[in-house]
């Protein structure tokens, strides 16, 4: 498809948008472990559904078309891309990581691969000289989330990329918070983008899977061997869902971020709320930036209650937002990251970073906000 067709065009005609043999708008579900083959090695395109598999490869045509990539890659988690990306790198090697990282990616790399010999110095990836800093002579990559998870610091990606190509590195973002509709990577010079998938692109909280896009061949032919070799591969299933989910893709994250901002603007001006992190409002110290990088600001937030006993009773006595891991679903969650997303991150670096036992984090959904706003309103005021 062009790369001029506007994007929330380009989340419904992108990829494969409808079946070549018979016409249907949506690609068919291809619920199949194998393929017949016409003579030994011969086939038409697919042999086995772990390296290969019809809706699966619509979902990557489709990814790989909303990032600007040359190939893309479903998996069956976040944190699969995320493994697999990772294993494409050699004992010894050195990586800078942003520092308020998701707590799954800190512990994979922590508790995981450093049992295999990586290094990971994990940094305040919004200051570039930092990460320069950071940087050593075995040091392969620069491992960006933006915006963080969950204190909602952003990083420059084309700055970190133009640090990390004149050193001969790779950039690799997690935009997973932003989604492809607001924000492209690629574009701006990262090697490779990788969202947990589970998230907004699935956007209705009924699947868990992941993606990856590449914006070079040899990257992608590595990538899908690896992916091919290790096996963690998204379901037809889940890719089907993934697809119908990217369709509503463009409406849900409008509202989703029409919503945090009026609840962001709200959380600020109530007393009992310390701070509120959300790039959206104008005094975020990451608001210019994202205006020039992204085409908007998501839809998460979090909000310092300045009380660990405060924010235990608002999380109990939330009624229409629902006390619940994970994010970017049509409805409104909300958790505790010091106790829940964040728990396997040691408390002595929780308490580094600000992730305080009153800091709250809310996914905000597209329902009416005044719902969301009185909601919160009651579970502050007990």
């Amino acid at each position: 498809m062009s790369r001029k067709v506007r994007p929330r065009t380009r989340m419904i005609h992108g990829g494969i948008p409808w079946d070549p043999h018979t016409g249907a708008v949506t690609v068919p579900l291809h619920l199949t472990s194998t393929f017949r083959q016409q003579g030994p090695g011969e086939h038409a395109g697919y042999e086995y559904a772990r390296t290969g598999n019809p809706t699966r490869a619509a979902l990557e045509r489709l990814i790989a078309d909303l990032e600007g990539g040359v190939r893309a890659f479903a998996f069956s988690s976040g944190m699969a891309a995320t493994s697999t990306i990772f294993a494409l790198f050699e004992q010894g090697d050195h990586f800078v990581v942003s520092d308020d990282v998701y707590g799954g990616t800190y512990r994979v790399l922590a508790r995981v691969f450093a049992r295999f010999g990586f290094e990971a110095t994990f940094v305040d990836t919004s200051d570039t000289a930092a990460v320069a800093g950071a940087l050593r002579p075995n040091t392969r990559a620069i491992f960006v989330e933006t915006p963080t998870n969950p204190l909602l610091k952003v990083t420059d990606i084309a700055a970190i990329a133009e640090l990390a190509r004149s050193r001969g590195l790779l950039t690799i973002c997690d935009t997973t918070f932003l989604s492809p509709y607001f924000i492209r990577p690629l574009a701006l010079g990262a090697d490779i983008v990788v969202h947990s998938a589970t998230k907004y692109l699935g956007g209705h909280s009924d699947l868990v899977a992941g993606v990856a896009a590449v914006r070079d061949e040899d990257l992608g032919e590595r990538l899908h061997f690896l992916l091919n070799a290790t096996g963690g591969v998204c379901s037809p299933f889940d890719a089907w869902l993934l697809i119908r989910g990217i369709r509503t893709l463009a409406l849900r994250m409008e509202a989703h971020q029409a919503n945090a901002l009026r609840i962001a603007r709200w959380l600020r001006a109530h007393p009992a709320v310390t701070a509120v992190y959300y790039p959206g409002l104008e005094d975020h110290p990451g608001h210019e930036l994202m205006k020039r990088q992204a085409a908007g600001f998501g839809g998460m937030l979090s909000f310092d209650v300045g009380d660990p006993g405060l924010a235990d009773r608002v999380l109990r006595r939330v009624r229409l937002i629902a006390l619940a891991e994970s994010l970017g679903g049509v409805e409104s969650l909300i958790n505790l990251p010091s106790k829940m997303t964040h728990a396997s991150v040691p408390p002595e670096r929780r308490a580094a970073l600000g992730i305080s036992d009153s800091l709250i984090r809310l996914s905000v959904g597209i329902e009416d906000p005044e719902d969301l706003i009185a909601d919160l309103e009651q579970a502050l005021a007990g």
